[in-house]
């Protein structure tokens, strides 16, 4: 162990200590789910009675859960706008008892189109952080061999605009990043600065540049096709970087924002050039694998990002990977206890819960359970109501609950909304295309990341494989693979297949890369869609609307 590991760790040791007791007492709370649930709703009540929305829903009247379910509808963002454009201009009461401080507002896309902007509370802030301790720690319980190791972090800056009364909006892991604690941030080789580089290739190769040649131990980016590009950038500039730690230089384009940058220079580092040189020669390219020993990565792998996951295996080598758990600007909703799954165990200390059973979703009266009684197996759709002013609020995200932790949920993240397509009748959702698109490739041994499925309404209507790479594939036999597994995983679709109602999959001559894709600029992601919900029509008249 170096020097300045040994000199760090009696403030790990304490950092640890605090972190434990954290998650000790969260792990205890699940044992009297609805105990804790009825008592953080009474809090959340009490401390908004005064508050606009408070007085308007008569929070003073409220006795019970049936009183607040008659009180305050289940919502979404749209409902809170009035209240948060208020919030936004300065107007804390809108939300919130008067004299309550906003650290920020956390910026996330909305479906309307125009930005969500959620208000960081003290409150809101303490418990994401407590969420992230306790995640952390118990990610260090099962994986020791990442204490004191470099951790990349890869995330956007907390302010990129202002509101109108001066506050920052950002990235809320752009905020926790800025407060953390100074223990932590020593084991950060990447200077928080990188992340305000507007260019991703820039970021990235700014981030590799700055990294490559320590002991990183750990990897943190919610969406695996960041760690990707990460990996990319290292095998596709290998002379220039090995240049630049030979030299102690960092060779971006003149006029970089990084050369403004206050304390960020290198040192020269032959021995390390020297090594990463060694490592060309023996594998043929640089890869991350090959000069990274990585203790864990942690990443999104449910939903329809786990396609990337044999990429990032490809690029990283087996290491141990731990989804992140269904985080939003929102609030962190789970709390993920192990690795090589994308269940996590319901954070009930920072969120009232309810759910909706998915296929209720459209009712105008739908049931709604609590976090106590929601069924393993079943799908549902996730409402809450925590310290950012939310109430009641569906976040449109489908889970599944797929075991227990005492009397809470644990769920996996399936899709964000319906994201359902049917033509006749078939009802195909993007979790169900995903995972057998999964299987498809796996049984075609290539490699698919980006594809778009789309429906055709035609004599005999069908499905149109859109792919972006093939990989050396052969499209027929792959869109046959998925016409198959689609048969194994949807009985719908397998009727009106066997049936002739559905023709097979077709591939298509060109992909759909522009529809299916929109850019994020302040994550540098791509919002991949792949399955389009609307039908095209290749007959006269109007597409047939969607069966349900």
């Amino acid at each position: 162990m170096s020097l300045a590991r040994t000199l760090l760790r009696p403030a790990a040791r304490i950092a640890g200590m605090h972190a434990s007791i954290q998650a000790r007492a969260f792990m205890g709370s699940h044992k009297r789910t609805a105990e804790v649930q009825e008592a953080l709703l009474g809090r959340l009540i009490k401390a908004a009675a005064d508050s606009r929305f408070g007085c308007e829903h008569n929070f003073s009247r409220i006795r019970s859960y049936k009183d607040f379910k008659s009180a305050v509808p289940i919502s979404d963002y749209e409902h809170h706008r009035q209240y948060i454009d208020d919030v936004l201009a300065g107007r804390v009461e809108a939300l919130f008892a008067p004299g309550t401080k906003i650290r920020m507002f956390a910026v996330t896309s909305g479906t309307t189109g125009a930005p969500k902007h959620i208000p960081v509370t003290e409150q809101f802030l303490r418990d994401y952080r407590r969420g992230w301790n306790v995640f952390g720690i118990q990610m260090l319980k099962d994986h020791p061999d990442g204490w004191l190791r470099k951790i990349i972090t890869i995330g956007s800056p907390a302010c990129e605009s202002t509101s109108p009364n001066g506050l920052s909006c950002g990235a809320i892991s752009g905020l926790l990043a800025e407060n953390q604690q100074w223990v932590v941030r020593k084991m950060y080789p990447v200077p928080p600065q990188v992340n305000e580089i507007p260019d991703p290739a820039e970021k990235y190769y700014a981030i590799m540049r700055s990294a490559v040649a320590h002991d990183v131990g750990i990897i943190i980016t919610p969406n695996p096709s960041t760690a990707v590009k990460l990996a990319q950038i290292a095998r596709d500039n290998a002379e220039r970087l090995i240049r630049d730690v030979r030299d102690g230089t960092i060779s971006l384009p003149a006029g970089s924002p990084i050369e403004a940058m206050d304390g960020f220079s290198f040192r020269p580092d032959r021995h390390a050039a020297k090594r990463l040189e060694e490592i060309v020669r023996r594998h043929g390219q640089l890869l991350p694998k090959y000069f990274w020993n990585l203790s864990f990565m942690l990443m999104w792998t449910g939903g329809t990002v786990g396609l990337y996951l044999p990429s990032v295996r490809r690029f990283y080598g087996d290491v141990h990977i731990r989804d992140m758990g269904l985080l939003a600007s929102e609030g962190r909703l789970s709390v993920p206890l192990s690795d090589n799954t994308a269940s996590g165990v319901a954070e009930i200390t920072s969120n009232f819960f309810e759910f909706i059973p998915a296929d209720q979703i459209e009712s105008t009266r739908p049931d709604v359970f609590g976090a106590h009684e929601v069924e393993q197996g079943q799908e549902y759709f996730v409402v809450f109501s925590n310290w950012a002013g939310l109430w009641r609020y569906n976040i449109d995200d489908r889970v599944r609950v797929t075991g227990r932790l005492g009397d809470s949920p644990v769920f996996e993240f399936l899709s964000k909304g319906m994201h359902t397509c049917s033509i006749t009748g078939e009802k195909i959702t993007e979790h169900q295309v995903v995972r057998a698109m999964e299987a498809a490739s796996a049984r075609a041994c290539v490699s698919i990341e980006q594809f778009v499925l789309q429906g055709r309404f035609a004599e005999t209507p069908y499905y149109e494989l859109h792919l972006e790479t093939t990989d050396g594939a052969d499209t027929e036999s792959l869109a046959h693979g998925l016409d198959e597994a689609l048969c194994k995983l949807n009985i719908e679709y397998d009727s009106k297949r066997r049936t002739g109602r559905l023709g097979p999959i077709r591939p298509a001559a060109a992909p759909t890369d522009t529809a299916a894709r929109q850019h994020d600029r302040r994550s540098e992601q791509y919002k991949h869609k792949y399955l389009m919900t609307d039908v095209i029509n290749d007959t006269a008249g109007d597409a047939p609307p969607n069966s349900r």
